[in-house]
């Protein structure tokens, strides 16, 4: 943060700017409130997730145990909920949810088993249980050193302890969160996402402040 405080703004503004960010205030609405210009408020706050970013790639060597949920999911474009060809203008992500903990996101240039899977072994220690959709793209799982369960959403979306409700909560989540943007650069949709990664992740997020 020491890089925040050297800006232009005075102590007061950049509080209060910090303060709506941490709200989940929009730049546009947080220039109104804190008395400066939209370039200014928006600068400022892609500044602060630049800073999240950076602080949450410090932490990409940590490894998951236990129960884990992945899935991968797909923003922007026109497309909605589509996977694979049908997801045409979207950008692919994946996710990695620690039952009772974090959760992991990272962009992704295709969800086939290859991508998925090198994620998967770097980020989740072996014999954990993992959880996941009927994606084909998951099938290496089947013959790895993870206990590999699925859920069948086309039947039914749990089956007691076999589901993935966690991190699609935390897609919805994110979802609802970016699209108070109408829409998100895409040179900078990999900020917006740590942002929600920490978010979620962050019961208290005036750890910020």
């Amino acid at each position: 943060m020491d890089s925040m405080r050297k800006s232009r703004l005075s102590q007061y503004k950049q509080g209060r700017l910090i303060e709506h960010f941490v709200a989940g205030t929009t730049a546009r609405c947080a220039r109104s409130l804190c008395g400066v210009n939209h370039k200014t408020a928006a600068y400022y706050f892609l500044r602060l997730r630049a800073v999240i970013s950076f602080e949450l790639e410090q932490e990409c060597d940590e490894v998951f145990a236990g129960e884990i949920e992945v899935d991968e999911s797909y923003f922007g474009g026109k497309r909605k909920r589509k996977r694979g060809r049908g997801a045409a203008g979207k950008a692919p992500v994946f996710g990695l949810l620690k039952r009772g903990g974090k959760v992991y996101t990272k962009i992704i240039p295709n969800a086939s088993s290859a991508t998925l899977y090198q994620i998967i072994e770097r980020k989740v220690v072996p014999d954990s249980i993992v959880y996941s959709d009927c994606w084909r793209g998951y099938n290496v799982l089947d013959v790895s050193e993870f206990k590999h369960f699925r859920i069948n959403h086309s039947k039914l979306f749990a089956d007691r302890h076999n589901h993935i409700n966690g991190i699609e909560n935390f897609w919805n989540q994110a979802t609802r969160h970016l699209r108070k943007f109408n829409g998100v650069p895409k040179q900078h949709f990999g900020l917006f996402l740590k942002e929600c990664e920490w978010r979620f992740n962050n019961s208290d997020p005036t750890i910020l402040l």
